[in-house]
């Protein structure tokens, strides 16, 4: 179905987005290391050029017509059957504007680094590319080449510029990330191997469908494999140490992007080519994920770090993504697509707030900070917003997320539909309670004289709550984008 509406697209915009990352790297590393300044320009210009092409991918998609688009193929290896295959649905548009929104935002967040500059940025640059790969590769062999070439640089971004623990942030992060390649691969070639087509093209294998007993096997390894990622319990335990170990920045690009590629893998690869897979893991799925949202919400409660806080939030926050998978249902997949996204803007935000508050007093830990909203008003704003953001206040995107989500499990799972929203009530209550220590009750003295954030430095996080606000008032303007794929998708279940 999908491939009736593809058109091979006149101007190679994904191609662009991609390589423009890759061209960002390659100048940033001819730039002199006496030159940071520079580094930090040229790294904004490609962001803003990303940033305004995904754009326009974004709202030139035709929602009425569907399928996929901006196509582009070109036969890579013959023998094997690995084309240059990219293109975007309703699913990956949302997630090529988030992970561009991400990169913008957080290259402004790390305008004041001033060690090794250049490095920093041209790891984050590979990075991103192999973000971009993924959301827009429609070739098996190259979604999981691009995964991996998203994963590696993390653990120098973490090792080098980290915070707390940050080796141990970053070993951990890596072996636990790299562990879910190693059920990836063998699940890829084994349904490569089965279909016996010499072809990895998704919608080729789609097509052709595959034994029950096949799917099985094969759905198991390829969520367990993505779940890693996606912080799935018990899988998730790297990402709260990920989080407080990364600086800034990397933190934003962590929670915000890289845990999106999981349940993104688990959509496009695993529920598409393994339907009947998913039927049969479903009630697993719906489980762990449950138990990911209360989990995680309790834990975020007896918190005394803020990075800590919003890590064990993010794991709570995408069990509320796998809850809406597991569904199975329209409204069930639409939110949890636009919670993808909903929550990669709110973290991106809340690691933003986060980071300029411990560069001004050089503490996390809630005892320590007390009363900032009457010395950072500005800097306790952002913060604010984005727990509110997280906690589903109407007017906020992730409220029209949430609500299809518990819409969906009550009438799906009833009990762990019940469960789940009974997590979200804790999670309310963990981050109001965040809110009041950190920000509100008795003023710390220690902090009277910190200096709230600047305009100049403002910027990234006004737009990250301009994106909040506005996709929370005008939800239509994502749920057309994402429902346009998904209603076909769930039509083929």
């Amino acid at each position: 179905m999908l491939m009736t509406a593809m058109e091979f697209a006149q101007f190679p915009v994904l191609s662009v987005i991609l390589f423009s990352t890759i061209l960002a790297l390659v100048v940033i590393l001819l730039i002199p290391d006496d030159r940071p300044q520079l580094v930090k320009q040229v790294s904004l210009g490609f962001a803003a050029v990303g940033l305004a092409l995904c754009l326009y991918v974004y709202f030139a998609y035709d929602t009425q017509k569907g399928g996929l688009q901006f196509v582009e193929r070109v036969l890579w290896v013959k023998s094997l059957g690995i084309y240059y295959f990219l293109g975007v649905d309703g699913i990956n548009v949302p997630m090529l504007l988030l992970t561009a929104v991400v990169l913008f935002t957080g290259v402004l967040t790390m305008w004041e680094l001033e060690r090794r500059v250049k490095e920093y940025f041209a790891l984050t640059y590979l990075l991103v590319a192999g973000v971009y790969g993924v959301f827009m590769s429609m070739d098996l062999f190259f979604i999981f080449v691009w995964y991996d070439v998203s994963l590696f640089p993390m653990y120098p971004l973490i090792a080098i510029w980290g915070g707390t623990r940050k080796e141990y942030g970053a070993m951990k992060l890596t072996l636990y990330l790299l562990a879910g390649s190693v059920l990836i691969l063998p699940g890829i070639l084994y349904l490569w191997a089965v279909a016996g087509a010499h072809t990895f093209d998704l919608f080729e294998l789609q097509r052709m469908g595959f034994d029950v007993n096949v799917q099985r096997i094969a759905f198991l390894m390829l969520y367990l494999g993505f779940g890693v990622l996606a912080g799935v319990w018990p899988f998730h335990t790297w990402s709260p140490v990920g989080h407080v170990a990364a600086p800034t920045a990397v933190s934003m690009i962590h929670a915000g992007v890289l845990m999106k590629l999981g349940a993104y893998g688990i959509l496009r690869v695993g529920m598409t080519l393994c339907p009947d897979g998913l039927v049969y893991w479903s009630d697993l799925m719906a489980l762990l994920a449950t138990i990911g949202i209360v989990y995680g919400a309790f834990v975020g409660l007896a918190q005394t770090d803020l990075k800590y806080v919003i890590g064990y939030s993010s794991v709570s926050h995408m069990g509320i993504v796998g809850l809406g998978l597991a569904t199975m249902t329209v409204d069930g997949i639409n939110g949890a697509v636009f919670q993808m996204f909903s929550h990669g803007v709110m973290t991106a935000l809340f690691f933003s707030a986060v980071g300029y508050i411990y560069d001004k007093t050089h503490t996390k830990m809630i005892p320590e900070l007390g009363g900032l909203s009457k010395t950072m008003p500005k800097a306790s704003a952002f913060f604010i917003i984005a727990a509110f953001c997280g906690i589903g206040v109407p007017c906020m995107s992730s409220f029209w997320a949430e609500l299809l989500v518990f819409i969906s499990a009550v009438k799906t799972y009833p009990i762990r539909g019940i469960l789940a929203v009974s997590g979200l009530v804790v999670s309310a209550l963990f981050m109001l309670r965040v809110v009041q220590k950190t920000f509100y009750g008795e003023k710390n003295p220690r902090w009277e004289h910190i200096p709230d954030v600047p305009l100049s430095l403002a910027s990234p996080r006004i737009i990250l709550v301009g994106i909040l606000v506005f996709f929370g008032l005008f939800p239509r303007l994502i749920l057309d984008v994402i429902q346009s794929a998904v209603i076909p998708f769930v039509n083929s279940l």
